[in-house]
């Protein structure tokens, strides 16, 4: 039986079809919807034309690079195979999704998000009155743009030197330029929460030992974090994002309990007390604990997905060739999300 698949002409210029990836412009030429309930259904588009050429990227018995550019058309499909291996490389060390509360996919590199302040008066549900008028909450675009960041690596090797690697081999080092840039952009959501987005909207800053927060500067208690998790009303203290502080928090009696223990022993995640899951990132400033409420405090823009240099790929030059991502992030309410210093610890002598 023939398939449509081992029809479809491949040519780089499906990569340049704006407003769609090559997987988008592949599916257009071959649904997959006519696969249903053949052997192919479990495939994409892409995954259907690695079959078409017999290109094996995983496994011990994956093929090498060269088996690519055994012809014109199969060396199209080499850049979405690196893009799709540096994609993964950014899933899998990306603590993005668990940070942000919604995600907006932009054309162009101009976004202005909404925003909106409410009063005290207004985040209370008062009784309307028959006849009376319906308090209001206003929603407005903020002053400034999004501040969008393109992040990425570049690719150096000739086709000399790889042609001969297996591709699963030579996957690892595309997933590790993919958790680079992963991480990067941690590190712009991070500078937002804590510096906010441009719109005088940096995140309110509490210190130990100072407050309304109590305990000892310098010195992280968990009296200090009830405090801290009291500051959010109306929101929720459900995600803290820290740095080196992650050892002051390991060593609070609270979280070396049976069950906090069992968690983290078995999966390695951490979870407060108070239920506020705890992600680790480098960007934190030393001494820093940065807190929020996931589910109102940040927007990600992204302008673009993982882009790659096709041309230098499929015709061989691969000295030089770029891997970018395009994404910025926009607060949404302040007051979701807070940092406490730790603070430094007083003198000797000091009262």
């Amino acid at each position: 039986m023939a398939y449509q698949y081992e029809t479809v002409k491949l040519d780089k210029g499906m990569y340049s079809e704006s407003g769609r990836s090559f997987t988008q412009v592949l599916e257009k030429c071959d649904p997959s919807e006519q696969y249903r309930g053949t052997a192919l259904e479990h495939l994409d588009a892409f995954q259907r034309q690695l079959k078409r050429f017999g290109i094996k990227v995983k496994g011990t018995d994956s093929d090498v690079v060269a088996k690519f550019f055994a012809t014109w058309e199969s060396a199209v499909l080499f850049p979405e195979y690196v893009a799709r291996a540096v994609h993964q490389g950014m899933e899998e060390s990306d603590i993005l999704p668990r940070m942000v509360a919604t995600e907006t996919q932009i054309q162009g590199m101009d976004y202005r998000s909404i925003a909106s302040t409410p009063t005290e008066e207004e985040k209370s549900l008062m009784t309307v009155a028959e006849g009376t008028a319906i308090p209001e909450t206003r929603v407005h675009t903020q002053e400034n743009l999004v501040t969008l960041h393109k992040r990425g690596r570049m690719l150096v090797a000739s086709y000399e030197a790889i042609q001969f690697q297996r591709l699963d081999l030579f996957s690892v080092t595309l997933r590790q330029i993919g958790a680079y840039i992963s991480r990067m952009h941690v590190a712009d959501a991070i500078g937002v929460l804590q510096n906010g987005d441009g719109n005088k909207n940096a995140a309110p800053v509490y210190t130990v030992g100072t407050a309304p927060i109590g305990g000892t500067a310098g010195s992280l208690s968990y009296d200090a974090l009830v405090d801290f998790w009291s500051q959010f009303d109306p929101y929720t203290m459900n995600t803290l994002v820290v740095g080196d502080a992650v050892a002051d928090l390991l060593q609070l009696q609270q979280m070396q309990d049976g069950t906090a223990g069992l968690t983290f022993h078995g999966t390695g995640s951490l979870v407060t007390p108070m239920g506020a899951e705890v992600l680790r990132s480098s960007a934190v400033p030393s001494g820093t604990i940065l807190g929020l409420d996931r589910n109102y405090a940040l927007e990600m823009v992204r302008a673009s997905d993982v882009l790659v240099e096709y041309d230098k790929l499929i015709d061989r030059q691969l000295e030089r060739a770029a891997i970018t991502s395009i994404a910025g992030f926009a607060k949404i309410f302040t007051e979701a999300s807070k940092v406490l210093k730790i603070g430094t610890a007083p003198a000797q002598g000091d009262s």
